[in-house]
């Protein structure tokens, strides 16, 4: 237990630093409002009138946040595997390459089923 110490005592710091965070910017935030700020910001260009719900967000932002989510996690995987290479041998070199085919076919039918045009 005592070696996990330091880990649990880093995440109590870090939950109380965000819950304190959150908890203290209502109180020590600006609170100058006006019609600029309220407005949605559209990359620089002037906004489209939305409805007052909000309106609908294209489902294709949230499949291309995923896409990048997932091959990005890809490469979380592959960097220990080119540190460590000359220990893992063979072994380690099939597992990669089982790896990198897997994924390389998700990729291919993400591909054939137009998920990475942009319209």
């Amino acid at each position: 237990m005592n070696v996990y110490a330091p880990i649990l005592v880093l995440g109590i710091i870090a939950a109380a630093f965000a819950v304190l965070s959150v908890g203290i910017a209502p109180f020590t935030g600006p609170k100058r409002y006006n019609r600029a700020k309220l407005d949605s910001y559209e990359c620089g260009i002037e906004p489209t009138p939305q409805p007052a719900g909000g309106g609908r967000v294209s489902v294709k932002y949230f499949i291309t946040a995923m896409l990048f989510i997932v091959f990005d996690i890809e490469i979380i995987f592959l960097y220990p595997f080119a540190v460590a290479f000359d220990q893992l041998g063979w072994f380690g070199l099939i597992e990669m390459v089982i790896f990198i085919g897997t994924v390389f076919v998700a990729y291919a039918y993400v591909w054939r089923r137009g998920g990475l045009e942009w319209d």
